[in-house]
C-alpha cells in the first residue's frame, strides 16, 4: 500500500498523461490495460478495469500482430495441439 503522498503528472496536448510507476505497481496497472475514470467533484477516481471479452480480444490481436501469425495458423496450431493432447490422454490421435 502506498503512503499518502501526492503524485503529479502533466496532461499532454492530446489529453494523455503518465500514471507514476509507484501507483501503477501498487494498483496492478500495466501497459495496454483499460482503466475506468470516474469524476467525483473536482477529483477523478482512476481504477483498473477488469479484463473483459473486448479487452481479451484486443490482447489476443496484439499478440497475433507481434508474432506475425495469422488467425488461420493459430487455429491450425490449436487443432494440432488438441489432437496431440487427445493422444497423450487417451492413447490415440483424434481425427
Amino acid at each position: 500500500m502506498l503512503a499518502l503522498k501526492t503524485y503529479q503528472t502533466e496532461i499532454r496536448s492530446r489529453g494523455q498523461m503518465t500514471i507514476p510507476k509507484a501507483i501503477r505497481k501498487v494498483s496492478n496497472i500495466y501497459e495496454g490495460q483499460i482503466v475506468s475514470m470516474l469524476p467525483i467533484g473536482d477529483s477523478i477516481l482512476i481504477t483498473p478495469k477488469p479484463l473483459q471479452l473486448d479487452e481479451a480480444r484486443r490482447q489476443m490481436k496484439k499478440i497475433l500482430l507481434s508474432s506475425g501469425m495469422s488467425i488461420e495458423e493459430l487455429v491450425e496450431g490449436l487443432k494440432e495441439d488438441r489432437s496431440n493432447l487427445f493422444g497423450e490422454l487417451y492413447g490415440g490421435k483424434q481425427s
